[in-house]
């Protein structure tokens, strides 16, 4: 059984999860998406695919765009500043 057949959101309406605009209704939508988001077993799961191919639209994982981009900015510092350490050590 993949991860999807597991998620929350397979019995939702899949326009829930992406909102078009980012203020008024479209903010109640995120809210309502991440709600599900919360109580899914395989959110982690889908947090970790959609960082890994690179999805950068709608809620995934409990988290919006911005989100995502943010993470994906610090994994990427941190990745960055363990490799020059690295290096530094002689690794």
């Amino acid at each position: 059984m993949s991860w999807q057949e597991q998620a929350a959101c397979r019995t939702e309406d899949p326009e829930l999860f992406f909102p078009v605009g980012q203020s008024g209704s479209a903010n109640l939508q995120v809210q309502r998406a991440k709600e599900i988001c919360a109580r899914c077993p395989v959110k982690q799961t889908c947090l970790s695919d959609a960082l890994d191919s690179a999805n950068t639209s709608g809620v995934w994982g409990g988290t919006t765009e911005e989100e995502r981009r943010t993470i994906r900015r610090r994994t990427g510092r941190r990745r960055s500043a363990a490799a020059g350490q690295a290096s530094r050590d002689g690794g």
